[in-house]
């Protein structure tokens, strides 16, 4: 694994890209906006500045580290030579399967693709290829440069020998990869996510206020974000669609989206991606700045 490539400039793809250059690989970061791919480089930047003002890095390092990333719009020219593909676009099966149909045509035989999805099935996505025992999940957490887990997602064809390449490399990432098997939510959101919708249904209910719930959690459970901020970090457009999957992947009511979940995402209110979930982030989006929409 010498060649990296990053599918999606995004939050997850541009943080994926980033810890990979850090530790040395070359990686081409591959988005179909130019806008977003300097957005992405922008954050890595702005990411690296951070590391240097606590002193995890230096200058040096930094330099080194934006030197291994080269930005790219065309899919071919950016993974033709890769011996890793990390797929970090949208949750969305439909798109997933696509990039997967088209790296399949364009990436050497012998490169193994990867998806960062949080739970799509890694089955289907290598159904869609011709090579679906190279094929296999790596659900990196967010912020990547500072969570240590990377669940590693087999699927149903997924071979040995790239299970153990997969988890050798995220080692020398300094992550801590764990290793589990494909189903619906996989383990980290079939747990998180859960606990996410019982909390909507509390607000919804009439149980308790945004704040309150948050509070039980932080304080009672040692929670270091309340479960409804956590939502709004995550998006609540992903918290919806990881729910849909595992609903319809399980067909068990216990994972049906709280209708005041569909609702906020119908109405645009994501989070802090858009600037108001269960909290308002107009003014300020640290944790401890922020005042909740619900009492």
């Amino acid at each position: 694994m010498e060649q990296i490539a990053v599918i999606g400039a995004g939050t997850m793809g541009n943080g994926i890209a980033h810890v990979f250059a850090q530790n040395g690989y070359k990686v081409n970061l591959v988005d179909i906006s130019q806008a977003s791919l300097d957005k992405g480089m922008a954050t890595i930047t702005k990411n690296l500045d951070r590391m240097i003002s606590k002193e995890v890095i230096d200058g040096a390092k930094k330099e080194a580290t934006l030197s291994n990333i080269t930005t790219y719009t065309n899919l071919k020219e950016g993974v033709s030579d890769s011996d890793l593909v990390v797929e970090a676009a949208t949750e969305n099966l439909d798109i997933k399967l696509k990039i997967f149909k088209d790296l399949d045509e364009v990436c050497k035989a012998e490169a193994i693709l990867a998806t960062n999805t949080s739970s799509i099935s890694i089955t289907q996505i290598g159904a869609a290829t011709n090579r679906p025992e190279k094929v296999i999940g790596m659900h990196f957490m967010n912020p990547v440069p500072i969570m240590k887990l990377v669940e590693i997602i087999r699927g149903y064809s997924t071979s040995d020998e790239v299970t153990e390449t997969i988890m050798g490399l995220s080692k020398k990432l300094g992550k801590t990869p764990t290793e589990v098997n494909d189903y619906p939510g996989f383990v980290a959101n079939r747990i998180l996510m859960p606990m996410i919708n019982e909390s909507i249904e509390t607000l919804y209910n009439g149980v308790a206020g945004v704040e309150e719930i948050d509070t039980v959690m932080k304080l009672g459970m040692a929670h270091p974000m309340g479960p409804l901020q956590l939502a709004d970090f995550i998006g609540l457009d992903v918290c919806l669609s990881i729910l849909n999957v595992m609903y319809d992947g399980f067909k068990n009511p216990k994972y049906a989206p709280c209708p005041l979940l569909v609702n906020m995402v119908m109405a645009g209110k994501l989070g802090v991606k858009s600037g108001e979930g269960f909290y308002d982030y107009s003014e300020s989006r640290k944790a401890e700045n922020v005042s909740a929409q619900f009492k």
